[in-house]
C-alpha cells in the first residue's frame, strides 16, 4: 500500500511564483467605484427590459420618451402656477412634509409603546391582541376613519401614515426590550439603579439597534402609503401628481414620478440604514 511517506516531492506542486504575486495583487477599487458601476449596471438593466415590455404593450411609453419628460420635470421643479399645477419639488416637499409628521407622531406613541409591552409581561398579554389584529388592516381602510374622526382630507392622510407606521416599531421596541439579558438587570439591581437610571444606562442602549431597525421599517411603509393617501385626499403631493397625470393620460409624468418615489424612498432608507449601524454594536446589519 502507498502511503504518503512514499510519495515522491516532485509530486507536490507549488505554485510559480507569477501566480503568487498576482493573487497577492488582488485588484481593490474604492467603494465610490463599485457603488457607482453597480448602479449603472441596474440602470442599463431596468431600462433594458423596460424597453423590451414598451415594445410588447404599445401604450406605455419608453425610456428615452419618458426621461426626455423626466428631465423636464427636474430642472424647473419649484413652478407654481395654482393650485392644479405646481412643480414636482413642491409635490414632494408635500408629501414629504406629511411623512415626516404621521411619523414622528407615530414614533412617539410606538416606542413608549413597544418599551411598555417588553417590559411588562401583563401589557403584553393586553396588547400583543390588539397589535396582531390592527397591523394587517389595509392603509386605505383607515382613511374614513381619519375622515370621520378629523373631518380633513389632509388630516386623514397624516391618519394613516401615523397608524400604519406605528407597528413595527412598537414590535421592533418590544422585541429589544424583552431581550435585555438577565446579567444586565442583575447588575442594575446589584448597585440600585434607579427607574430612570436602568431606563436611560441599560434598557435603551441595549433596545436602540431594533428601536432603529423598527423606525427604518416604519419609515419605509410611510411612503408608500403616502401616495395612496394622496390619491384619495387630492390638493397637493406626489400621489395627487400621479393621480392628476393619469387623468391627463400623460404616462410619462406618471412614470417619472414613480422613478422620484423610488428615488427619495432609497434616499430615506439609506438614512434610516446608517443610523441603524450606528446604533447597532455590530449586532444588527
Amino acid at each position: 500500500m502507498t502511503t504518503l511517506a512514499d510519495t515522491p516531492m516532485t509530486a507536490v506542486r507549488r505554485p510559480s511564483p507569477l501566480v503568487v504575486i498576482t493573487k497577492n495583487m488582488r485588484i481593490n477599487p474604492p467603494l465610490w467605484v463599485v457603488t457607482a458601476l453597480s448602479m449603472i449596471g441596474s440602470a442599463v438593466a431596468l431600462a433594458g427590459v423596460w424597453a423590451l415590455i414598451s415594445l410588447l404593450a404599445k401604450d406605455l411609453p419608453g425610456p428615452i420618451a419618458t426621461l426626455k419628460v423626466f428631465w423636464e420635470m427636474i430642472i424647473n421643479p419649484l413652478y407654481d402656477n395654482g393650485p392644479n399645477d405646481k412643480g414636482i419639488g413642491l409635490q414632494l416637499f408635500a408629501s414629504l412634509q406629511r411623512v415626516l409628521i404621521g411619523f414622528a407622531l407615530g414614533s412617539a406613541v410606538a416606542i413608549p409603546l413597544g418599551i411598555l409591552i417588553g417590559s411588562n409581561p401583563f401589557a403584553r398579554r393586553i396588547m400583543d391582541p390588539i397589535v396582531q389584529i390592527l397591523r394587517p388592516i389595509s392603509p386605505l381602510a383607515w382613511f374614513p376613519v381619519g375622515l370621520a374622526i378629523l373631518h380633513s382630507a389632509n388630516n386623514a392622510t397624516l391618519f394613516i401614515v401615523f397608524i400604519t407606521s406605528l407597528w413595527p416599531t412598537v414590535i421592533n421596541t418590544a422585541f429589544g426590550v424583552s431581550s435585555v439579558p438577565q446579567t444586565h438587570k442583575d447588575v442594575a439591581r446589584v448597585f440600585k439603579f434607579s427607574r430612570w437610571k436602568y431606563l436611560t444606562r441599560v434598557l435603551l442602549p441595549y433596545s436602540m439597534p431594533h428601536i432603529f431597525t423598527g423606525l427604518r421599517l416604519s419609515m419605509g411603509i410611510a411612503w408608500l402609503v403616502i401616495v395612496a393617501g394622496e390619491m384619495l385626499s387630492g390638493g397637493t403631493g406626489i400621489g395627487f401628481f400621479i393621480w392628476d397625470s393619469w387623468n391627463a393620460l400623460n404616462l410619462q409624468r406618471v412614470i417619472s414620478a414613480i422613478l422620484l418615489i423610488g428615488i427619495v424612498g432609497l434616499a430615506l432608507d439609506r438614512v434610516f440604514q446608517f443610523l441603524v449601524k450606528r446604533f447597532s454594536y455590530g449586532e444588527v446589519a
